[in-house]
């Protein structure tokens, strides 16, 4: 398992976002602390600085840019990723002059996201555990992106990848559709889809493909569970 769980706070006035960014990165194993405004945002970076901050554009109290030049006007150097839907050069430009370190243009993928967090976090010294995963004799190895089961090497695709590795960071822990969908896929908000359950077939038939012992298993009405 990753050992590192640095806080991230993270800044949206849309309720179901942050709420489905919480449950992503906890999922990847972060520490997770909300606002739902601007100046909420500034009041948590006051009271416990996190290790970064994903940080919205677009609200109502104090838009993220200018969250982001108080912060630095302050003396806080937490490196912060700005999340907006402009695309324009000028938006983006006018994020990084204002101090934050990146910027993330939606729809996104969570998946992107997080490499852009562990990334941020190398550059400031924080260590986000990269090492291999172990789980029984399941291992992910994300760096070398390889995975194997009793010692075989898996042949698999990014996605069967994400989701083994998102089973593998939480041995024993059910995960249901929703927190799958939105960990591995990026969905940010409740949809009606059975790629999870077609996608956990896959990997069942891969991890299973010499006569190894079933270590996916379902929980009936409430998700998956890799138990080793």
């Amino acid at each position: 398992m990753a050992t590192a769980d640095p806080l991230i706070l993270v800044v949206d006035d849309e309720h179901s976002v942050r709420q489905a960014l919480e449950r992503a990165l906890r999922l990847e194993g972060f520490a997770v602390q909300t606002a739902g405004g601007g100046r909420a945002a500034l009041d948590a970076v006051a009271a416990r600085p996190p290790a970064a901050v994903v940080l919205d554009v677009t609200m109502p109290d104090l838009d993220g840019v200018s969250v982001v030049r108080r912060m630095r006007a302050g003396g806080v150097d937490v490196p912060v990723c700005i999340l907006s839907a402009r695309d324009d050069v000028d938006d983006r430009v006018a994020g990084l002059q204002a101090g934050a370190d990146d910027y993330l243009v939606k729809p996104f993928a969570i998946a992107e996201l997080c490499a852009r967090l562990h990334a941020l976090l190398r550059r400031n010294g924080h260590g986000t555990g990269t090492g291999p995963l172990v789980a029984g004799d399941v291992l992910v190895d994300a760096k070398r992106r390889i995975a194997s089961y009793a010692g075989r090497e898996l042949d698999l695709t990014r996605r069967e990848f994400e989701l083994l590795e998102a089973f593998v960071r939480h041995p024993g822990q059910v995960l249901s559709r929703d927190q799958l969908l939105s960990q591995v896929w990026g969905y940010t908000t409740e949809v009606e889809t059975n790629v999870v359950d077609v996608f956990v077939g896959y990997l069942r038939r891969k991890l299973e493909a010499e006569g190894e012992p079933r270590v996916l298993q379902t929980v009936r009405g409430v998700g998956w569970a890799l138990r080793p």
